[in-house]
């Protein structure tokens, strides 16, 4: 718990009554609502259910709220990513970097909401989840896959991430926090 309470307590020397909006998107099972969990509450469970339309979590860490859109992944609820994208801070994609077979499908789906005109210029933070297990991605391979070199419209980071072992969710939040300031 020590590196979380040395976070908070920069992140309360940082903001003053920050709120932040975000939305977490990608395909179903790749770990959004995972990802929400180890945030908010440092805690991981094996056995999460499906998120059927989306689910909404704020999150106050000291002076700052992080306003998280948890969507379902489902291909019955990605029409309505775009609209919940429109006005936020940034947009967490998640990719479930252990199963090759779903890549291709996540990443046409991520270019076509990134086509979507009013989300133009929205910074883009791309998390490769579950490299606990064995054959998941590398970065490298992970940024080919996804063609994350072809989007050039916006600022684009990659992370590779477990929720499952908390790998890397300091980086994720650091990242998140560092893109807060410039929407108040």
């Amino acid at each position: 718990m020590g590196l979380w309470e040395a976070f908070l307590n920069w992140l309360r020397s940082l903001f003053f009554k920050q709120e932040m909006e975000l939305s977490l998107i990608g395909l179903q099972n790749a770990g959004k609502t995972s990802l929400v969990n180890v945030v908010a509450t440092g805690g991981y469970s094996e056995d999460m259910i499906p998120t059927v339309g989306f689910n909404m979590k704020k999150v106050t860490k000291g002076n700052v709220t992080i306003k998280l859109w948890d969507l379902g992944g489902q291909p019955r609820f990605r029409s309505m990513w775009e609209r919940y994208c429109r006005a936020v801070s940034a947009i967490v994609y998640v990719v479930d970097a252990a199963d090759p077979d779903n890549l291709s499908t996540s990443r046409g789906e991520l270019h076509d909401l990134l086509s979507k005109s009013s989300l133009n210029g929205i910074p883009l933070l791309i998390l490769g989840n579950k490299i606990d297990k064995p054959g998941a991605l590398s970065k490298q391979a992970l940024t080919d896959e996804m063609g994350l070199k072809s989007i050039t419209d916006r600022e684009v980071c990659c992370f590779m991430i477990s929720c499952k072992n908390s790998t890397n969710i300091d980086s994720v939040i650091d990242w998140l926090v560092k893109h807060s300031k410039s929407k108040s």
